[in-house]
């Protein structure tokens, strides 16, 4: 094989393994805050309840009000929030794009500045943003990025948002309540069952960080574990009180 054949090869092989996770948060942070939030809450709402010496029946409904009540106000919140943060975006970028139409020359000058900062030698930097700057719509995109740190064609989604956080909640806050609909009379099933969905879920969630698996779901064990263990503490005060 010739040594360009051998260098296409492995400009193509990098082509093909060089990619990048999702890191603009469109499904992957609300999916993984809601499937712990919907742990943790439940988990030590359920807790909290049984510690005051209530009945089987009412730590179940207990548990189902609060995956209703929280998968619903996850999503909603999520929703709010995305969609907030999209609408700030593209107000900024109405701001850029008007810039560019009135001071063209100006917003030019401000990218080739840029790339200067950069290192780029100030006659080449300035010819790379005059012909970067020629279509109106790419000159937008490079100014977005440079300046505000975003991609206009990679903006997340509010409703992708809503349902990931919806659905990862809702199956986290059913690990706790599972024991008790398949028959479970005692609070224990549910409180092992849940510590170790958390685990699992911290050593899943170490998949796409740099984290090892055993210590992200360690830590993530502990502080559901806590949040557990206090709210028990507390309906335990709360139940003797009343």
């Amino acid at each position: 094989m010739s040594i360009i054949e051998t260098e296409a090869a492995l400009h193509e092989a990098h082509r093909d393994n060089h990619t990048h996770r999702d890191v603009n948060g469109g499904w992957l942070r609300p999916a993984v805050f809601g499937a712990m939030d919907g742990l943790v809450s439940n988990l030590a709402l359920m807790t909290g309840v049984a510690g005051g010496a209530v009945s089987q029946q009412t730590i179940v409904i207990t548990g189902l009000a609060g995956l209703a009540a929280g998968a619903f106000s996850m999503a909603a919140g999520e929703y709010t929030s995305v969609a907030s943060q999209r609408e700030l975006v593209e107000a900024e970028l109405a701001v850029e794009r008007r810039e560019l139409r009135k001071h063209p020359v100006d917003e030019m000058e401000e990218l080739a500045a840029l790339y200067v900062a950069r290192g780029v030698e100030p006659a080449l930097a300035r010819e790379v943003a005059m012909q970067l700057s020629k279509d109106p719509e790419q000159a937008l995109e490079i100014h977005a990025r440079e300046e505000l740190g975003i991609d206009p064609d990679d903006l997340p989604s509010p409703l992708v948002a809503a349902l990931s956080s919806f659905g990862a909640f809702a199956l986290g806050a059913l690990l706790p309540v599972l024991p008790y609909l398949l028959g479970a009379s005692t609070l224990w099933p549910a409180v092992l069952l849940a510590l170790v969905g958390l685990f699992a879920c911290g050593a899943l969630v170490a998949k796409v960080t740099a984290r090892s698996w055993w210590f992200s779901g360690l830590r993530q064990l502990a502080l559901g574990g806590t949040a557990a263990a206090v709210t028990y503490g507390l309906g335990v005060l709360i139940g003797a009180a009343v």
